[in-house]
C-alpha cells in the first residue's frame, strides 16, 4: 500500500470538493433568473392595475360642462359688450348678515415676511392701523 502524505490528501480532497457541478449551477442560476423576472413582472402588473384604478378615481366627473361661449372659434367680447342682465350684480341689493363679515374691509396691518417692517410702516403712516 502506498502511503500518501497530508498535502497529497488535502490536494486530492480539495480538488474533488472545488470541482464545479455545472448542471446544479445552471439550474440554480436559471431559478434565480426566472424568480427575478416573475417579481419584476408582478410589480409591473400591480403598478399598471393601480394606475388604472387611480385614473378612474381621479377622472373628471359630470360637474364639468362645456362653455360654448369660451370656444376658440367664437368672437371675443369687446369693450362695449356687457353681460346678460341675469348675470349682472345688483348694487342696490341688501347684504345679508351672514356675508357682511366677508365684505368688511381689512383694518389690521398686512402680514409681512420682513422683520421690523410693520413698525416702520406705522412710524411713517403707511400702515392700515
Amino acid at each position: 500500500m502506498a502511503r500518501t502524505t497530508r498535502t497529497q490528501r488535502r490536494t486530492r480532497n480539495s480538488s474533488a470538493t472545488n470541482k464545479p457541478d455545472t448542471a446544479a449551477q445552471t439550474s440554480n442560476t436559471l431559478l434565480w433568473t426566472l424568480g427575478a423576472a416573475a417579481v419584476a413582472g408582478g410589480a409591473y402588473l400591480a403598478r399598471s392595475s393601480l394606475k388604472r384604478v387611480w385614473d378612474s378615481l381621479t377622472a373628471p366627473g359630470n360637474a364639468e360642462h362645456a362653455a360654448p361661449d369660451l370656444a376658440l372659434d367664437k368672437p371675443r367680447p369687446g369693450a362695449d359688450d356687457r353681460a346678460p342682465d341675469a348675470f349682472r350684480p345688483d348694487p342696490t341689493a341688501p347684504v345679508p348678515a351672514s356675508e357682511r363679515e366677508g365684505l368688511r374691509p381689512a383694518t389690521a396691518p398686512a402680514p409681512t415676511l420682513v422683520a421690523g417692517q410693520p413698525a416702520q410702516l406705522e412710524r411713517i403712516g403707511g400702515g392700515n392701523a
